[in-house]
C-alpha cells in the first residue's frame, strides 16, 4: 500500500484520515465508520473498521493459501476485504454484515473482484463450516459471542484460525473450552510513524487475541 507517511501523522485523525485515503486507492469509497448502528438491540456493537497498520501487524498470524477462506464477522463497508484484495493474499474473504445498509455499501465495491464476497445478516444464521479463518473486531456482545463461538464448534470440520481484535474482557469466553488454544496476544494504543513518531490511536489499550481451534482435540 505504499508509504502512508508523504504527510506527516501527528493525530489520531491524521491517521483515520490516512486510512480513508488507503480506502479509496484501493476501491474508490471511504470505508470510514457511519456512526452508532440501529442493531443494537440485537447484541450489535457500533461498526469500527481497523486501521490499517493493525491489519498489517494481524493479518501476519494466518497462513493463507489457495484453499483459505476468511470470514469478517461484522464486516462493516470491507476494510478487512479491501486489505485481503491489497495485500494478495490467496484464497478468498467474505464478510458478514447485519446492517443493510452497510452490507450494501460493502458488496458496491467488493462485487467485482472474485475473491471477495458479502453477506447481509447474522453470523449466526450463516453456514460456517466452509471458513478456515475468522477475523472480529469486537462485533458484539458477549451473549452473541458464546453463541458464535458454540456454532463455530458445531459446524466446523477443520482446525481453524480465530483473530479476534479489541476483545478486552472477552477473552474469557475462549478460555478453557476443549479444542481451542491461544496462539499469540497483545495490545495495541499507538501508532509508531516511519520516523519513529509515536501517536496515540485509542484512549486506552486494545487488547487483541488470537486462536486455534482444533474439532479433533474438542
Amino acid at each position: 500500500m505504499g508509504n502512508r507517511e508523504h504527510r506527516p501523522i501527528r493525530s489520531a485523525a491524521d491517521l483515520f484520515a490516512s486510512d480513508e485515503a488507503i480506502d479509496r486507492a484501493i476501491c474508490g469509497i471511504s470505508l470510514a465508520a457511519p456512526g452508532p448502528t440501529e442493531h443494537g438491540d440485537a447484541g450489535a456493537h457500533d461498526p469500527t473498521p481497523t486501521p490499517y497498520f493493525i491489519l498489517e501487524e494481524l493479518f501476519g498470524l494466518y497462513a493463507f493459501t489457495e484453499q483459505s477462506r476468511l470470514l469478517d464477522v461484522g464486516c462493516g463497508a470491507g476494510r478487512v476485504l479491501a486489505h485481503f484484495l491489497a495485500k494478495g493474499f490467496p484464497g478468498r474473504a467474505e464478510g458478514v454484515e447485519l446492517d443493510p445498509a452497510l452490507a450494501a455499501r460493502a458488496r458496491s465495491w467488493a462485487a467485482p473482484h472474485g475473491n471477495l464476497g458479502v453477506f447481509e445478516g447474522s453470523v449466526l444464521d450463516l453456514d460456517l463450516s466452509p471458513y478456515t479463518d475468522f477475523y472480529l473486531f469486537n462485533p458484539f456482545d458477549f451473549r452473541v459471542l458464546v453463541r458464535f463461538i458454540e456454532k463455530l464448534e458445531a459446524e466446523v470440520s477443520r482446525p481453524v484460525t480465530v483473530v479476534h481484535m479489541s476483545d478486552n474482557g472477552d477473552t474469557w469466553w475462549y478460555l478453557g473450552r476443549p479444542g481451542w488454544s491461544e496462539m499469540a496476544s497483545g495490545e495495541f494504543q499507538n501508532y509508531i510513524g516511519a520516523a519513529g513518531r509515536s501517536v496515540q490511536v485509542y484512549q486506552a489499550p486494545q487488547h487483541w487475541t488470537a486462536w486455534r481451534f482444533e474439532p479433533s482435540r474438542a
